[in-house]
């Protein structure tokens, strides 16, 4: 059973789901829909064209759907598109996408985003991803699955983080940062791979050594991002675990962190 708090205001025309509830004093606008359990805070204000899953927790004073920070946005009607089972901690504000990328804000299922964190327009945000106290992230940046940005990471617009990756503690990411990769720093350097988080989630060991070669192929070795591309690309035939990092190289971006 939906339950809105007295002091929350709910547009007649937003489409609530089963289950969801309403917490004092938030907004609730006009073109938004929440789906089934989702539950928003106190103080929190949904709108634009937004659409949230279900089983999500969106704590309080959090800006969600609201127009982006970008001076040629004309009041298109972009979107924000939020998928299921995402906890957003407080203080946290999510814009909507701009004309001149796709339009649309999107970001997957099983996220965890802490306090104070800030998503740009037309940002891409996987799945089981982690961002930690106030990263943030600039317009049109793109993270993939299973990412942990640590806390006060910022991300230059558009800037790809692939897969597995990780930051530490106040990175600033001005370029793309691979697949696998630990990185730190200001501007952000490669460190390592990810080695424990890919044993939580299951790699052989026999795949993490493959992937440690691959990291030593691309910064150790001397080669030029192409031949490092080329050489690992040939490796992902055989090894699985590689082919994302392979299709990240050869994809144009803003070059990899160095």
């Amino acid at each position: 059973m939906t339950a809105i708090h007295p002091t929350a205001i709910v547009h007649a025309g937003a489409k609530l789901g089963e289950g969801v509830t309403i917490g004092p004093y938030s907004i609730i606008g006009e073109h938004v829909e929440i789906g089934d359990n989702t539950a928003i805070g106190p103080h929190v204000v949904v709108t634009g064209h937004t659409s949230i899953g279900k089983d999500n927790r969106i704590f309080q004073f959090c800006s969600i759907g609201e127009v982006p920070q970008d001076k040629k946005y004309a009041g298109e009607p972009t979107r924000l598109e939020i998928g299921d089972r995402n906890t957003i901690r407080e203080c946290c504000t999510f814009n909507c996408g701009t004309a001149q990328d796709v339009g649309v804000t999107r970001m997957g299922d099983d996220n965890w985003i802490m306090a104070y964190v800030h998503v740009a327009h037309d940002c891409q945000i996987g799945n089981h991803v982690i961002f930690a106290n106030s990263t943030q992230l600039a317009g049109h940046v793109h993270i993939g699955d299973w990412v942990i940005l640590g806390g006060f990471t910022g991300v230059h617009q558009f800037v790809r983080v692939g897969a597995h990756s990780m930051t530490s503690v106040s990175s600033v990411l001005l370029q793309d940062m691979p697949p696998y990769v630990m990185a730190a720093g200001s501007p952000a350097q490669p460190r390592s791979i990810n080695t424990e988080g890919l044993k939580r989630r299951g790699f052989s060991p026999e795949a993490i050594a493959a992937i440690r070669r691959a990291f030593k192929t691309l910064y150790k070795k001397g080669l030029t991002f192409e031949e490092a591309g080329t050489t690992i690309a040939t490796e992902a035939l055989t090894v699985p675990e590689l082919d994302v990092l392979a299709r990240f190289l050869a994809q144009p971006g803003r070059g990899i962190i160095r």
